[in-house]
């Protein structure tokens, strides 16, 4: 089993895309398609920077596009449902056991409500996710309707990634439009999400680093 296999299944695109527009409705950021490819690459690169195998790379490259096929049941629980609906998927391909469970336990743990890094693939999935913060993640056009989630998404004017293994430092790097958006409302939105990225920089050997508009603030 492949990510491309994946990527190309039917019933993980159709559930993305369900999920997707259930969280649209009710007023998300985008979690579609797009944001599951940026976080299964994401989460690969992590790996890859770090000195893991190219098969722990390819079951978070799996672990990333399917971690939010759980939205299209429900937002509640969606990490729980998602692991659910990701192993009936897996049983019927050629996965080993060993891997799919790797896989659904990191689908499992990856929200912050109920979450948490258990081993290398759910650490990397969980960086990839939570760092994934940008202005065209808003689905919203017009401003006058924006609600603290869009309104921290979109004064992110840029974002970037990086994973220093001479300084052992997994690094956010956001600039941040601050007429748009405080660090009070930031942090009132993140601060869980970017402690749990510290949890999980942990598990794998690193430190996070989180700068905005050059500065460090974590």
């Amino acid at each position: 089993m492949t990510f491309e296999q994946i990527r190309r299944n039917e019933e993980v695109c159709a559930l993305l895309e369900r999920g997707s527009h259930n969280l649209d409705v009710l007023g998300f950021t985008d979690h579609s398609e797009a944001h599951c490819l940026l976080v299964a690459e994401r989460a690969a690169y992590i790996l890859r920077k770090l000195g893991y195998s190219d098969h722990d790379e390819e079951l978070a490259r799996i672990a990333g596009f399917m971690h939010d096929i759980g939205n299209a049941v429900g937002r509640t629980h969606h990490a729980e449902l998602g692991a659910l609906l990701a192993n009936d998927i897996l049983k019927q391909t050629d996965m080993s056991i060993s891997d799919r469970i790797t896989v659904i336990a990191a689908i499992g743990h990856h929200d912050e409500s109920t979450g948490g890094s258990r081993d290398p693939i759910s650490a990397a999935l969980i960086l990839a996710d939570k760092t994934d913060v940008r202005r065209n993640r808003v689905r919203t056009k017009d401003a006058a309707n924006f609600d603290i989630h869009d309104r921290v998404n979109y004064a992110v004017t840029g974002s970037t990634l990086k994973v220093d293994t001479e300084k052992d430092i997994i690094a956010l790097n956001l600039q941040v439009d601050e007429s748009i958006c405080t660090m009070y409302e930031y942090f009132d939105i993140f601060l869980t999400r970017m402690l749990m990225c510290r949890s999980a920089a942990e598990m794998l050997g690193q430190k996070f680093r989180l700068t905005v508009n050059g500065g460090k603030v974590l």
